[in-house]
């Protein structure tokens, strides 16, 4: 079944230009050193854009400590709260019709996931 809602959403949802966009800004924050940590997190967000149907997001058992939370702030401050709100209109606009509630609730826990990504990880 989440093969079928993943290539659905590949085609209908958007998903390839999120991987897109999230795969270029990954590299794009790459090309400096201080960059790479969020550069990574956009790899992650790009991997759980391409198919998100069956992907669960999990806490880090070392997410308690000082880094993940200084680094999910400044990561909120520098443009996470915008890719989070991006993902909220998205699936504002796609849960207007039945079938597009359940790329609704694929954006939502993007959304969740670009807010804080740090501290977090993908299964």
């Amino acid at each position: 079944m989440s093969l079928i809602g993943n290539l659905l959403w590949i085609i209908l949802g958007g998903g390839i230009l999120i991987f897109l966009g999230y795969l270029i800004g990954g590299l794009l924050l790459c090309l400096t050193i201080v960059g790479i940590p969020f550069g990574v997190q956009c790899f992650k967000l790009s991997v759980l854009g391409i198919c998100p149907f069956g992907a669960k997001i999990i806490n880090k058992p070392s997410n308690t400590s000082v880094l993940p939370t200084m680094m999910n702030v400044l990561w909120i401050l520098i443009g996470g709260i915008w890719i989070a709100l991006t993902h909220v209109i998205f699936a504002g606009l796609t849960a207007m019709t039945v079938i597009g509630i359940p790329f609704a609730v694929q954006h939502m826990k993007l959304a969740a996931l670009a807010l804080t990504p740090f501290g977090r990880s993908i299964e």
